[in-house]
């Protein structure tokens, strides 16, 4: 193992620009049929680590945060994020589909807030590879944009792997700026 820099932006978003839809349900928001967009409770905890793990596993994100590599870590860290006293339910979302031949709904992706000295802090946007392309991200993001306002925040912020140019274009898309670098060292097999 070696220790390795990874090179991250801090991309930031001002919502007093972002408007409320017209429509009454959040959950609406830009989902093909067969999605569903369910706001935080605790029981689906386990499903939002499911989705984690499913999203990242095989991704970058998973060298520079090892425990996103693991189902129990995925577990561990939903844990550690929802137990804090600046969790934000409000901002915290699960994506399901409802897989055809069996009648279940799998979770296939999730994001989390967290407010960080009066700022929105998005945590570990995820959609598992297959379900990618079809808008998911963003509904999920824009709901929990919804949430960091209902919670009274004005302006929110995530981090994202530069080299991770899918993610950084869709935020971009959104409206985020880039504000500044950042760095994350991890020790990854291989590296020296």
């Amino acid at each position: 193992m070696g220790l390795t820099y990874f090179k991250r932006f801090r991309m930031e978003f001002d919502l007093q620009r972002f408007s409320k839809p017209s429509s009454s349900s959040l959950a609406d928001c830009q989902v093909r049929a067969g999605y569903d967009l369910i706001a935080y409770s605790p029981e689906l905890l386990g499903d939002h680590a499911i989705a984690k793990f499913n999203s990242f596993r095989t991704e970058m994100d998973a060298n520079v945060f090892p425990c996103l590599g693991r189902r129990e870590g995925c577990l561990r860290l939903m844990r550690e994020i929802t137990s804090r006293s600046n969790f934000v339910p409000e901002a915290t979302w699960l994506c399901r589909f409802r897989d055809e031949v069996s009648g279940r709904l799998l979770p296939i992706g999730t994001i989390q807030g967290l407010e960080v000295d009066g700022w929105g802090a998005i945590q570990n946007l995820g959609i598992a590879p297959e379900h990618r392309g079809k808008g998911l991200g963003s509904a999920l993001l824009m709901n929990a944009a919804f949430g960091f306002r209902a919670a009274g925040l004005k302006k929110i912020h995530l981090e994202v792997t530069t080299d991770n140019t899918a993610a950084v274009r869709l935020y971009e898309r959104l409206g985020f700026q880039k504000a500044r670098v950042v760095y994350k060292a991890a020790n990854v097999e291989g590296a020296c």
